[in-house]
């Protein structure tokens, strides 16, 4: 059977069920892996779609041969999708960056168990907390808990029979109060146990267990008037309330729940883990996701949760996401819109955003080359083009009450200025302060030039203005014969609006983002170029017109002799013979006569 048929009896044969699929190519290697509520549609949409990303066409014109498995819910096909990304690491999957093996708290499934801070778990029954967000964080946490409740951190055998035979001695940590010595037995198992289990709920932010457990030891050392005791309970207390006062950042009534920020990129995503109980963020956990397709934010954002649940220790029931999901998953989801819960997607959104510029600004200084490529990909996502451009040119048009109207063209190549190819046109064929037709006369001159000697033309022009503008523009361009060829939009100044040919909707980028800042950037430099150059016409166009006053010197003689001169102060202190190298003898008499009957300042 062909490999076209093949694949043809296969997708034909797909079940309508959730799961999850493998894609192999000639060589029988996994190149990717997705999940899907219908197997049948999803799979099927892959070779019956026309797909824009050259990415996707490039993975489904590879396809070989299709498995798939089954499952009973859309949640256990992100999970199994997720556990079977990370074992076969197919080329065209997310690729998820995370070198970092971040720092747990473990506490040890053994007799009188140990607490202690590690990397890389393993399965070994222990109870794992975290990861936390930093090594600082985690011993922070660490050192706290251990304060309130000693445990022990030898590595002895605490077995009854060693227990009983005194094998063990007491040690430094017994002397300076970091331990109550169980290895002699002067803890008992299950005191030990207990202050195990308070460590539990400090570090599942848990504080209202432990400070009913010191209060009542308070209340009882008092009763036995015990009174350095009691002042030792109490200092515990309040080290919980100056913990919770620097951690509670909104309603403590908010508890157990998971936060999820994202911000994404044309080329990756990053998303912001917070984990919440009692108002208090207890967990904090960063992903970075390269993208290999055309990956949505819904898929990546999927792609975290199931990370997440895999790796951090969460069994919370509430999610608060940025944005609805198309899937059904077990956990009840909140989009806040306001309030508390609002404050902290707030937050993790935040998080998302500084992650992203760190990630990109560490980029951008190992390879400066990846940064330019990083901007024009995202330049032509933002708008809507089909290539990089790399070659943008952007017109203003400046006059004053009509007078001396020009207009400048700045180049930006690779998202840079390109000084030595900007050019300033001197208005010829429009008389007033008519932008629209100086448009028209500016961009026709531009790229008939360009056209005649044979030149590139821009991947992206840029007028100023909104749709008059533009459609003067356009019509240049229809004139040349090169409408389509080249993509055109206009920015409007009022709301930094963009506007595309054939649409009466302008677009609004984030205000922040880079694609507007270098657009603005551009119309600021044509406006600052044309301004300059309309300034030197007007002042050169003053000097000559105060020339003409005098009796006998039109503009062509006015002109001649301010080439020869250079400025009117020179021409006034010249002598009659060297006014009479560049004028005749009675010019010459008409210019002393004139200057020698000016006011002195």
């Amino acid at each position: 059977m062909s490999e076209k048929n093949h694949l043809k009896v296969l997708l034909s044969n797909l079940p309508d069920q959730p799961g999850v699929y493998k894609y192999f190519d000639e060589q029988g290697t996994i190149i990717y892996i997705g999940k899907a509520k219908s197997l049948k549609k999803r799979v099927n949409s892959y070779f019956t779609k026309i797909h824009d990303n050259r990415k996707t066409a490039v993975l489904v014109s590879k396809i070989r041969d299709i498995q798939y498995t089954v499952v009973d819910s859309e949640y256990d096909a992100l999970l199994l999708e997720n556990s079977l990304i990370k074992e076969f690491l197919p080329k065209y999957n997310i690729s998820l960056k995370d070198d970092k093996s971040y720092p747990l708290i473990k506490i040890s499934k053994e007799r009188f168990s140990k607490v202690y801070a590690m990397r890389n778990p393993v399965k070994d029954g222990s109870e794992y907390f975290g990861p936390y967000s930093s090594g600082k964080l985690m011993y922070l946490v660490l050192d706290f808990a251990k304060k309130l409740y000693p445990t022990r951190n030898c590595n002895y055998d605490l077995s009854e029979k060693n227990i009983r035979d005194k094998k063990v001695k007491l040690c430094l940590e017994y002397q300076i109060g970091n331990c109550k010595g169980p290895c002699q037995g002067l803890q008992s198992l299950e005191d030990y146990n207990q202050t195990i289990a308070n460590i539990k709920h400090i570090l599942k932010g848990n504080l209202s267990e432990a400070k009913k457990h010191f209060k009542q030891k308070m209340t009882e050392a008092v009763e036995l008037l015990q009174f350095e005791e009691a002042q030792i309970y109490k200092e515990k207390l309040d080290l919980l309330e100056k913990y919770q006062a620097k951690s509670t950042i909104v309603n403590n009534k908010i508890s157990n729940v998971d936060v999820y920020g994202i911000v994404s990129t044309p080329t990756a995503a990053y998303i912001n883990y917070l984990r919440v109980v009692n108002g208090m963020i207890i967990q904090t956990h960063n992903l970075e996701y390269k993208k290999k397709i055309d990956e949505s934010d819904e898929e990546l954002l999927l792609q975290a949760i199931a990370e997440i649940r895999n790796t951090q220790y969460t069994e919370t029931e509430e999610l608060i996401l940025p944005f609805e999901l198309s899937i059904d998953i077990a956990f009840n989801i909140t989009v806040p819109l306001s309030g508390d819960k609002k404050k902290l997607l707030d937050l993790s959104m935040k998080n998302a955003l500084y992650l992203k510029h760190e990630k990109q600004q560490a980029a951008d200084k190992l390879d400066p080359g990846l940064k330019t490529e990083r901007i024009l990909t995202t330049m032509m996502t933002d708008l809507r083009l089909t290539t990089l451009p790399k070659h943008i040119e952007c017109f203003d048009n400046s006059n004053i009450q009509g007078t001396n109207p020009v207009s400048a063209c700045v180049v930006f190549k690779d998202a840079k200025p390109s000084k030595s190819d900007y050019r300033h046109f001197n208005v010829k064929t429009v008389v007033g302060p008519d932008d629209f037709a100086t448009m028209t006369e500016v961009v026709t001159r531009r790229y008939s030039r360009l056209i005649n000697e044979q030149q590139a033309l821009p991947d992206l022009i840029v007028v100023d203005g909104g749709k008059g503008q533009l459609s003067a523009a356009i019509d240049a361009l229809k004139a040349l014969n090169i409408y389509g060829k080249v993509p055109i939009i206009g920015i409007a100044k009022r709301l930094e609006e963009l506007y595309y040919p054939n649409d009466p909707l302008p677009l609004y980028l984030d205000k922040k983002s880079e694609t507007l800042r270098i657009i603005q950037q551009m119309r600021d430099e044509a406006h600052r170029f044309g301004i300059t150059h309309h300034r030197n016409r007007r002042s050169k166009n003053f000097t000559v017109t105060s020339l003409e006053e005098i009796d006998g010197i039109g503009s062509v003689t006015a002109r001649t002799l301010l080439s020869h001169f250079k400025s009117v102060k020179k021409i006034k202190t010249a002598d009659k013979d060297t006014l009479m190298a560049v004028v005749s003898e009675k010019t010459a008499n008409a210019i002393l006569e004139h200057f020698s009957n000016e006011q002195p300042n």
